[in-house]
This record gives C-alpha cells, structure tokens and sequence, in this order.
C-alpha cells in the first residue's frame, strides 16, 4: 500500500528539493488573465458581485462560476503520518502538499492541504464539516485508527460532498483490482474463497469491508490482529469495528488460521508471515503482504516456499505494487465530475473492476518503456496496472462516474459517456506519464552512464541522485579531487563512485589505438590523439562508449554545445544513413511540442528535414503522442513568397512519396500551425489538430526559437535531446541544473532518443 516507490536518496537531497526556490511543493496561479484593469475588475470588484448574486440564487452554479467542483481538501491531524506515526499536523504538511500535487499531476483535480490542530475527533469533524461550502470533495489522510472511522462516518453522514479516508479505501480498492485478477489466474470464484487479514488497522478493515461488499463470505474471512484470530466472543483489545469482523472459529493464531486459506491479505508488520505458513495454505494461494516499507513476507521467499503463488506488496521493486495513486486521483475525478453526494461502495467496486480489466488489457509502447521495452502481459506478475499507464485516467474515472450514476448519487449526470472520455484524454499531458514510466524503466533496467565533466558541482550533484534513485551506475570523468568533492556534498564512501581519471587509466593506451585509427587519415598524428585522450573529457567519456565501456554518456556543461558536439563526434560516428540533429521539448500542462533541429544542421536540405520529420515523428510516439508534424516558415502556403520555400516544399513533397504514418504539413507559419482558430482559413490543412512537431526551417531560427522559450515560456523545457547516433549521447546546455541533467541521463540510458 504505498503511493511511491523504494527509490532511495539522501536526506540532503530530499530537503534540497522541499526548500529550493520557493518552499514546498505547491503555489496557487490564476486560471484567468490578470494584466489589466479590466481583468481586475471582472475578477473582483465590482464584477464579482454578478456570480456572487447567481449562487445566492441557485447554489448549484458554485460549481459553474468557481473552482469548487475541481477542489478537493487533503486534511489530516498528523496522528498517523505515513509510517512514523503520530508526529502532529505540522510535521504532515509535507505529505498533505505531496498528495495535492499526486492529485494534479495524475488527474488534474486541485487540492489544498488543511492541517487541522486537535486529535479530538468532535472538534476535527466540527472544522471539516464546516468547510463544505469550499470544496468540491475531502480526503482524509494519515488519522490514525480506530477515530478514522468515526470521523469519516460521521462526516459522511453530515456533508453532502465526497469524502474518502484514503489510507483506508484507495488500498482496498486497489487490493480488491488485484484480488479479482489472481481469482481469475486461478480459477477461483471470489464467492468461494477464504480470506486471512492479518492486521486490524483503517486499511485492513477497509480491505475486509470491500471484498465482503464484492461478494466474499463473511464467515470465510478471519481477521487477525496482534492478539490473535479475532473470534466472536472474544474480550482482549476489541472494539466495534473489529467486533464487526468476529467469526465463529475455534483457530486461535495465525499460523492456525492460514491452514488451507485461499488468501492472504496483510496489512501488519514486517516478516511476520513465514515460509511453513505460506506451504500450509491452499493449491495457487493468493498473497498480499502490504505492510510498508518491508512486506509480511518477500516474494522471493514467498515463492520459494510455494512457486505457484501469486504475489502482491506496497513495493515497486517488486511485481504487483499495491499502490494507491492507482485510485484515489481517479475516484475524485469520477465523483467531482458528476458532482456526486458520496463515494459509496458501488463506485469503489466500479473503480476496482476497470482497474482489474485493464490489467488485462494489451499494455502500450509508453508503459512497455519501463519494462525494458518489452511490453508485459497479464499474468502472475502483472495482476495490477503499471501506476503511470495514460488509460487510468480515461477508464477509472468513467467507471466511477457511471457507478455514481446508477446507484443514484450523481447530481449532474453525463449524457455522453464517449465524449467525457475523450475529455479526460485531454486533460493531462502524455509526456509527463512517459518521462515518470522512463524513470521506472532505468530502475528496471539499470545502465552505466557516463557523466563526463565531474569536477562541476551539478554534474555531481546529478550523478549522486541517478545513482541514489536507482537509475544506473554512474561513470565519473574526472581528476583526483573528485573524491572531496563528492564528501563535500555529504557522500560518506566516495570511492563506491567509478571515477576514471584520463591521464592515468589503464584504458588509455586501447583508447589511443582506438582513436588514432578513425583519426589518422584526418591529419591526425599519434602524439596528438594521445593528448586528446590524456586531456579531453568529452573525448575520453565517449571512447568509454566506443569501447563498451559504458551505455551512455551525458556532458555540455562547461563547454559550448558546438563544441561538445564536435568532440564526441571525432570518437562515435551517426547512425547509418541517419544525420544526428537536436530537439527541443516543451512540455505544458496539456500539450508537448516537440521542436527540431535546433542544435546541428545549419541549412537542412529537403533531403535533411524530411528525416528529422520522420525522426522526431517517431520520438513522439515513444513520448505518448500522435504526431502532427509543421514544417515552418515565415510562409503559409506561399504567401509572402520568398527565396527559401522551395527545400520545405520540397521536403513535403518527399513525404508524400514515401506515405509515413503520421499527419503532416507545410509551409506554414507558427500561428497557423500551432492555433487551432486559423484551421478555417486554411480548411484544405491535413491537419486534423494543432501540431506536436515543428520542423524548423534553419539552425539560426530554431536556436534561437527554443532558447527564447526556454527563457520566456511557461512550459518545462527538456533538452535538447540528440537524435540519430550510433551511441547514446546527451549533450546538456551550459545552464543545465542537475534535476536536468537526470532527465537527459534517464533518457539516454532509456534510449529514448534512438
């Protein structure tokens, strides 16, 4: 049951990240324009009053004329915070504020953190349920048990609202996904099984609470807690809500009541299911150790003791990752967009049975990228889907909307179930999921990335965190000083870091041989290219890469991106056939405009632009897109004329030979190719939307193009990536910060940029 994953980094760079800029993790911006006057007055006085005067009339049009309907509170008195326990509701402000950006970043929902100073459950019920004007929904978080019940209850009861308790629902939905599937894998009927719930806390109840909605016995669920089995008569550390969950049953432990058990669901401590008692359990059983950090039991023991298990924990270096970021953002989602009263247990079973079938369902090429480019498949080890797989968004909100629906909570049903899903589609950018499935796929699949220029503090700042993320192993080119450095930035061992020192490494004479055979011819003697090798980073780093020595290779920060760019090219040569060239990504909330060439050729031929279309084309693809591709100009289709139109038609015309499979067009000036209001002027575009590729026409425009926007633009800028080399190359920009050059790392290592 977790919302993250065992990445591993240092307690430096995890409040580095919380202080850097401006403190926390979220700000508040305004949806409407705000530069004039005018603007001002519409947004307050004295415009304000006209939609003051219509929710006075007809309070349902709050959600109409603010931002009610797509706001949900995250609350929480810190009792329970994560797995340190009860710290207050300061010390949960950073958890409060992460889970509003878990909120936005996977369903566009707006959340506020509330940090609420009491642990009386009256006064906390009182300020939450005073709230209800504000929000759209409430997600409670980190309140310990057993007052979570109540308060969640009772709210419920008083509030007219959403309101979901999500250490308790979101893992019972999610286990339930997951229990749906391993039945299905072994032939079970889910009104058939036994059920073993180790553990007596919010989400183990919930659990219980859930799959007995979803058809499994009563009397074929055994509770336990540390005490033992929960049975009906029993004095020792009960309470109403594990009364609830008393069997009649003469098995008193544990170990007693997992004998011939279909399933176990834990939600406990750490190793305190054993191999004899997993061989004690039924033909193919049904494993969820779910305590956090370290699971009830590991599946490589778990399976050693029974290979025909099926296997589930809260970790994600480990198949099957109980994680709660599968639920709770598309729940809300579902609920707000009905503006639904309630999450009953309808809409928690919809939400567990769309995620169970889409774990069945074919996985696309951007999920397959953190499997190692090899897509999973349903089975034993994929019975949950891959937390950042794009149709989440479109599948479980529309389920949870259509359960609120029928079971009669929604206030503003959906005519059009199609085109709500469309709109959920629409809602969030596809290359934010591929850059976080990028991420999982290097700590899937890790490779050695060479970070060339290790004397400067970002490269080593970047360096640690890709080797403390569980990227890769991270290849160091430097001097003998590196060591201090790396201590001084609060590494304890620097020498696990591999530092290779150019002037002394036994590769170097390979190296001199290697290089002085491709250089030779090139007016190169021998003593000049040992003197390259002794002395050129950039140089050194790639015939790391030429000789197998490494998997990819990052540098650019201390030299200029030409230059850069001319000494890996001495060492590794293009792609055959191919002409290496950069892009430039963009990425927005919604949208990523990928921009090309920015960084090598000068003046592409026609020849030229209609390969970097196709390249970049495909580049998209890999980012979750469906390319459009612009082939700029100051021209739109001729008009103004102009001296340098015929290589962009030219290029056009190249394409139409070869029919890619992807929408493309041209000349056309940046407004045309970019605004969809300009479609009705040039109605014979074959664009069916605004473009994601802009081919641009020279080096000078697209230079300075994307170094404007990076400086000037809202959008997140990645890059610029190089495409079409025989090796993995990244060349980063001057300004490059750390938390960029990880990026380009992960990519390289990715081989995103092939």
């Amino acid at each position: 049951m977790s919302e993250g994953s065992n990445v591993q980094f240092s307690e430096r760079e995890a409040l580095l990240f919380h202080s850097t800029g401006r403190p926390g993790k979220i700000e508040i911006i305004a949806s409407k324009p705000m530069a004039t006057q005018r603007d001002l007055s519409l947004a307050y006085s004295p415009g304000v009053a006209v939609p003051v005067r219509a929710i006075a009339e007809d309070p349902a049009t709050a959600y109409d004329y603010t931002a009610k309907g797509n706001l949900v509170a995250v609350i929480s008195n810190g009792t329970a915070i994560l797995g340190l326990g009860n710290l207050g509701p300061l010390a949960s402000k950073p958890v409060m504020e992460g889970k509003a950006v878990l909120f936005k970043r996977f369903a566009d929902v707006d959340a506020i953190d509330l940090e609420v100073a009491t642990e009386d459950p009256e006064a906390f019920i009182n300020a939450v349920a005073l709230l209800e004007p504000s929000f759209g929904g409430i997600n409670l978080e980190d309140i310990k048990a057993p007052e979570c019940f109540m308060i969640e209850q009772t709210l419920r009861e008083r509030m007219n609202i959403p309101i979901m308790h999500d250490d308790q629902h979101g893992t019972a939905i999610i286990t339930a996904a997951g229990l749906i599937n391993a039945c299905y894998l072994t032939k079970r009927d889910i009104r058939d099984i036994s059920v073993v719930v180790n553990g007596a806390g919010a989400a183990a109840i919930a659990c219980t609470e859930l799959i007995k909605a979803m058809g499994v016995p009563s009397d074929r669920v055994i509770m336990c807690d540390r005490s033992g089995v929960i049975y009906q008569g029993r004095q020792e550390s009960m309470d109403q809500w594990k009364s609830a969950h008393a069997v009649k049953t003469d098995r008193r432990t544990l170990t007693e009541a997992l004998v011939g058990a279909d399933v176990f669901l834990g939600l406990s401590a750490a190793n305190v299911l054993t191999g004899e008692m997993v061989k004690a359990m039924a033909p193919e059983p049904i494993i969820f150790a779910m305590a956090n950090p370290d699971p009830e039991i590991t599946p490589p023991a778990a399976r050693a003791a029974r290979p025909d298990a099926i296997i589930a924990t809260g970790r994600s270096d480990y198949p099957n990752q109980v994680n709660n970021v599968l639920g709770f953002p598309f729940i809300f989602r579902g609920a707000l967009d009905v503006r639904a009263t309630t999450i009953n247990d309808e809409m928690k079973i919809a939400a567990a049975r769309a995620l169970a079938e889409l774990a069945r369902q074919q996985v696309p090429e951007e999920v397959a990228l953190a499997y190692g480019g090899v897509a999973p498949s349903f089975g034993r080890d994929y019975i949950i889907p891959a937390p950042f797989d794009p149709r989440l968004m479109e599948i479980v909100p529309a389920a949870v909307a259509q359960a609120a629906m029928d079971s009669g909570v929604a206030r503003r049903p959906i005519l059009d179930m199609e085109e709500y899903r469309d709109s959920l589609k629409a809602r969030l950018n596809p290359t934010t999921g591929v850059l976080s499935m990028a991420y999982e796929g290097a700590r899937q699949h890790p490779k050695r990335v060479v970070f060339a220029e290790a004397e400067e503090e970002a490269v080593l700042r970047a360096a640690i965190a890709f080797r403390d993320g569980g990227y890769g192993i991270p290849v160091l080119v430097g001097r003998d000083d590196v060591p201090e450095r790396l201590k001084a930035l609060g590494v304890d061992d620097p020498a696990s870091f591999e530092l290779h020192n150019s002037r002394i490494s036994p590769l170097v004479p390979k190296m001199v041989d290697f290089l002085y055979e491709r250089l030779q011819r090139r007016g190169y003697l021998r003593r000049d290219v040992q003197h390259l090798v002794n002395t050129d980073r950039n140089i050194f780093g790639a015939l790391l890469l030429a000789l197998g020595e490494a998997d990819a290779m990052i540098s650019g920060v201390t030299r200029t991106y030409s230059e850069t760019m001319r000494q890996v090219r001495r060492v590794i040569d293009p792609l055959p056939g191919r002409k290496p060239f950069g892009i430039h990504i963009l990425v927005g909330r919604s949208h990523t405009v990928f921009m090309a060439d920015t960084t090598v050729n000068e003046r592409p031929s026609a020849s030229d632009l209609a390969d970097i279309a196709e390249q970049t084309a495909a580049v998209a693809r890999k980012m979750g897109h469906e390319p459009r591709v612009a082939f700029l100009s100051y021209s739109t289709f001729g008009n103004p004329p102009g001296a340098w139109l015929e290589n962009i038609r030219e290029a056009v015309a190249i394409l139409d030979a070869r029919q890619p499979s992807f929408e493309y067009e041209g000349e056309m000036a940046p407004d045309v190719a970019l605004n969809p209001a300009m479609k009705k002027y040039y109605p014979f575009s074959r664009l069916s939307g605004p473009a994601n590729v802009l081919v641009m026409p020279g080096l000078q425009s697209a230079n300075l193009s994307a170094k404007l926007l990076r400086e000037l633009g809202g959008d997140s800028v990645i890059g610029p990536m190089v495409v079409g080399m025989q090796h993995s190359v990244q060349i980063a920009t001057m300004a490059s910060t750390a938390s960029e050059l990880v990026t380009l790392a992960v990519l390289a290592a990715g081989g995103i940029a092939r």
